[in-house]
């Protein structure tokens, strides 16, 4: 598998999607030719720009809405769910043939989960289970505030049980004026979990990627380039 990295969250509308594309555009700042991928995405219904779209926007990339997200649904559910109202069912094969071959043309692959960690892309696959496959260092992104501490850890702890490297976490949106229970969530987090721990300020989906800038995780791929 191409160099990358696989970014999952504590759980849903934690910023998987900006995070991935900061990432997958400063990976394509620095020269690189960057794949993004989504194993499903649901919700379409709701309208706006989908996160394949913003993810390819950001890499600038030409990849088809196929080849960045197979299995696409409507409705705002689990993937699996999604599948099941669609009258289908996610195939782990197909997802493994589609990143491979996503990441086959590219120097860098950035792949988003959906939803958290474990959440299932079938009743007998998870997340977990397809970023086991790609087998790519994990960045964790996580809301900042009351609460992340307990939700963050366990995520780490879930994604290092399945045999993969934590690369960083990012603490998003991180406030302009972050007050103590904000840095201390950092330092704990960091501290307890032994991961370095990045912040990323609010940031428009619609408007550039590239502030500021993911130091760490997009050092973690660039050194296996």
């Amino acid at each position: 598998m191409t160099p990358g990295v696989f970014v999952t969250g504590t759980g849903t509308e934690v910023g998987k999607t900006v995070v991935a594309a900061v990432i997958a555009h400063g990976l394509a700042a620095a020269g690189k030719r960057v794949a993004v991928f989504k194993p499903a995405v649901s919700g379409l219904d709701e309208g706006g720009e989908a996160d394949h779209e913003l993810l390819r926007r950001a890499a600038g990339s030409v990849q088809l809405d196929e080849e960045v997200a197979p299995y696409r649904y409507g409705p705002p559910v689990s993937p699996h769910l999604g599948a099941e109202l669609a009258g289908e069912e996610v195939d782990p094969a197909v997802l493994r043939e589609r990143a491979s071959a996503a990441a086959a043309g590219a120097d860098a692959l950035v792949c988003e989960g959906v939803g958290g960690f474990l959440v299932p892309l079938r009743r007998d696959y998870l997340v977990r289970d397809f970023a086991g496959d790609l087998g790519l260092p994990v960045a964790i992104a996580a809301s900042p505030g009351l609460g992340t501490i307990n939700h963050t850890l366990l995520t780490v702890e879930a994604v290092r049980s399945s045999g993969l490297e934590v690369a960083s976490v990012v603490l998003t949106p991180w406030p302009e004026r972050p007050g103590r229970i904000e840095e201390s969530n950092r330092e704990t987090i960091s501290a307890l979990g032994h991961v370095p721990v990045e912040t990323l300020a609010r940031i428009d989906p619609a408007g550039s990627h590239n502030r500021p800038a993911l130091h760490v995780t997009m050092e973690a791929v660039l050194d296996t380039l």
